[in-house]
C-alpha cells in the first residue's frame, strides 16, 4: 500500500507508518500544502497513492465523480474525527486501523476506517 496523508495529519504519523512498512508520504512532502482536495486527489492518483483523510464530504464527491467518469483511483481511507484523534495519544489506534486494511484491494473504493475501540 502507498498512502498519502492529507494535510491535517502530522509528519510523525507518516514516520510511524513508514516504520511498519507502509509507503507513506505527506501532502507537504509532495508540495501540495494548501492545495485543493481535488488537486491532492489527482496527484495521489497520478502517483499511485491512496489518500488518508477525515474530509468525507469533499473526497466522497470527488471519488464518485471520478469513477462515474470512467476513471480509476488507488482508494481513499476515511478516518472520521469522531472515531480517531489526531493527537499523539490517538496515533496507535489510527495506525492499527490502517494496518487492518493495508492488505486489501482499495482500488476505486472509499473505505471508512474502523477503530478497534468500536463495538
Amino acid at each position: 500500500m502507498k498512502l498519502l496523508l492529507d494535510e491535517m495529519y502530522p509528519p510523525k504519523l507518516a514516520d510511524a507508518l513508514r516504520d511498519i512498512g507502509i509507503d507513506t508520504c505527506t501532502v507537504s512532502e509532495l508540495g501540495l500544502a494548501g492545495r485543493t482536495d481535488l488537486d491532492v486527489f489527482e496527484a495521489a492518483t497520478a502517483q499511485g497513492y491512496a489518500v488518508l483523510t477525515e474530509n468525507v464530504a469533499d473526497f466522497a464527491q470527488i471519488c464518485a465523480e471520478h469513477v462515474t467518469a470512467g476513471h480509476h483511483h488507488p482508494g481513499v481511507l476515511i478516518a472520521l474525527s469522531t472515531r480517531f484523534s489526531r493527537r499523539p495519544s490517538g496515533r496507535n489506534t489510527l495506525i492499527t486501523a490502517i494496518r487492518a486494511v493495508s492488505s486489501e484491494t482499495l482500488d476505486d473504493r472509499l473505505v471508512y476506517l474502523k477503530s478497534s475501540l468500536q463495538d
